[in-house]
């Protein structure tokens, strides 16, 4: 059911589809009209016929049981590479790594590899990651994988500060995760943008981006594009004036971090701030959050490398 589907739509499915066919001998001896009508709704039809299918092959070729060998379940009708790992790890603590669109994304951006994501390159990273399985409740371990790359590794927009892998990532450390995996099309419109670091009793201001629109609902740092002609410095007065109301007594170079996103690159200038007079905030737009609390709030992936360098040159001794 999964398959080209969400879990939020599956769900009221599933429920309905266990209370007509709680079990293989119900579902096998069922018309294939009655499971068609059940599964009504979800689309891509063939997979309820292939369930079916599968119900009555298990029934009459394996004596009503889920058969545990690889080569036997994957030759069941539907079941492919990954809906066969994942039953033989998740059902049967098998020792299998499950390779789905999340887990691949994952393992590229360790790796580093600028591909296009498709089956054709699992191999390899079985042969990279297949070591590091567990030996026990290696379902749990692939169900944490899937759940790290559709909450926190995301194909857009990834929470990087978050990431307990962070510090083994190869796409992080050259700002590719966005781009790896490589999207179908590649054709960037680089922008030079500046943000000011203001800092007061120990807590950074931070902003919320709009709703809709590019990056939405991320936070960030005030700031905004290079206008033509401009200097960073310039821009960063003038940014600071037009979003929070004050200009800028001091600004102090911080970093300049470079990152690739789907469709255009950027490269942040960053600048320590002293705001001539208090900024005016919005209260649900605005926040003052120390380095740590940054860590409960969704950044952007450049404005994440910043944070980075902050927590760094605050930890040094």
């Amino acid at each position: 059911m999964l398959h080209q589907t969400t879990v939020q739509t599956v769900i009221p499915y599933y429920t309905k589809w266990m209370t007509f066919f709680p079990d293989m001998l119900t579902l096998s001896k069922a018309p294939i009209q009655k499971v068609l009508k059940v599964w009504q709704g979800l689309g891509y039809y063939r997979r309820a016929k292939n369930l079916h299918q599968a119900a009555k092959i298990i029934m009459t070729t394996f004596d009503g049981q889920i058969p545990q060998n690889y080569d036997d379940l994957k030759s069941l009708p539907g079941l492919g590479p990954y809906t066969t790992a994942a039953m033989l790890s998740i059902a049967f603590d098998k020792p299998y790594l499950t390779i789905d669109a999340n887990v691949r994304r994952i393992l590229m951006r360790l790796l580093k590899l600028p591909r296009k994501a498709n089956s054709s390159i699992d191999a390899e990273l079985h042969r990279f990651f297949s070591p590091f399985l567990p030996k026990k409740l290696v379902g749990i371990f692939n169900q944490a994988l899937m759940e790290l790359g559709s909450l926190v590794c995301r194909s857009n927009n990834p929470l990087c500060l978050l990431c307990p892998v962070l510090d083994f990532c190869g796409a992080y450390e050259s700002g590719e995760q966005e781009v790896i995996p490589i999207p179908e099309k590649r054709s960037y419109k680089k922008i030079q943008a500046v943000i000011g670091i203001i800092e007061k009793n120990g807590k950074f201001l931070i902003q919320k981006r709009p709703s809709t629109g590019l990056l939405a609902d991320l936070w960030e740092f005030p700031g905004g594009k290079i206008e033509k002609g401009e200097t960073a410095e310039q821009a960063l007065k003038r940014e600071m004036k037009e979003e929070i109301g004050t200009e800028i007594h001091d600004a102090q170079f911080l970093t300049k971090v470079q990152h690739s996103y789907t469709q255009f690159q950027v490269t942040l200038h960053a600048f320590v701030c002293i705001p001539e007079t208090n900024p005016v905030l919005v209260r649900k737009r605005h926040r003052w959050v120390s380095l740590k609390g940054m860590r409960q709030f969704p950044f952007p992936s450049g404005s994440a490398k910043v944070i980075r360098f902050l927590e760094k040159a605050k930890n040094k001794p």
